[in-house]
């Protein structure tokens, strides 16, 4: 029966992508299908990043920057992400497409514009993947000077 709940916790987050602007579709349904039907919790996936949030510190108006956060699956599949999202568009992420085997490492690379903002700035991207959890949460930050 634990099973059968993880089955579709892991499908309804397959299904459902995060919002935003930057946000990826999958590869295709034959990397879902695959994760669901080989699902599980004990022999998951595990994404683990060095850090999750950065400070880009002061910015000026309109400077553009970029900052990719490390990651490394410490399970025991395939970890595959099946999107990323931004909490603003003045913020891009991009991640690597495909399977990241175990012991393997990456990066989620984010992008932030900061024309238009002012102050301290904090924005959200959000991490989908089969990992457990299977949603991980970056920040970036930033003040930003007029």
């Amino acid at each position: 029966m634990k099973k059968v709940v993880y089955v579709f916790m892991a499908a309804g987050l397959l299904m459902c992508g995060c919002g935003g602007q930057g946000e990826k579709e999958s590869k295709g349904d034959s990397i879902a299908s695959d994760l669901i039907e080989n699902f599980d919790a004990d022999a998951s996936a595990q994404i683990t990043f060095d850090e999750e949030m950065h400070d880009f510190g002061n910015l000026s108006a309109g400077e553009q920057v970029s900052y990719s956060f490390h990651f490394r699956n410490t399970g025991k599949k395939d970890l595959v992400i099946t999107g990323c999202g931004a909490s603003c568009g003045c913020t891009v992420p991009s991640y690597p497409q495909g399977r990241i085997a175990p012991g393997k490492d990456g990066y989620v690379t984010v992008s932030f514009n900061s024309s238009g903002k002012a102050g301290e700035t904090y924005e959200e991207v959000t991490v989908v993947s089969n990992s457990q959890p299977g949603r991980k949460t970056l920040i970036i930050r930033a003040k930003v000077g007029i």
